[in-house]
């Protein structure tokens, strides 16, 4: 069971591989601290914790991450990351105009 995400939100993300086809993938959770955003584009149904998406910190890229280890994850003053509850999923290459 996730801290940052309920599991309500985690199963209705694709599963990893299930959208490698797709040419504009959809984000479906955001989640943030300081300079960092993490895009949750596929979520493992197997581990419960890889994730695949985009991710814009000091470099933009693709890529793997560990939802554990953003859970124990802390920022400048203790603050720990968060989840954009305004955030609606929304196509890659909008996500990406986001951050040009």
């Amino acid at each position: 069971m996730s801290k940052l995400i309920p599991h309500a939100l985690l199963s209705d993300i694709p599963d990893l591989y299930e959208t490698e086809n797709s040419l504009d993938p959809i984000c479906h959770i955001k989640l943030f601290i300081a300079n960092w955003t993490w895009y949750i584009i596929e979520f493992s149904k197997e581990d419960a914790s890889t994730c695949f998406g985009y991710v814009q910190g000091m470099e933009s890229e693709l890529g793997y991450f560990s939802l554990e280890e953003l859970e124990s994850t802390h920022g400048p003053l203790g603050l720990a990351i968060e989840r954009d509850f305004h955030f609606t999923p929304t196509p890659f290459s909008e996500v990406k105009k986001l951050h040009s």
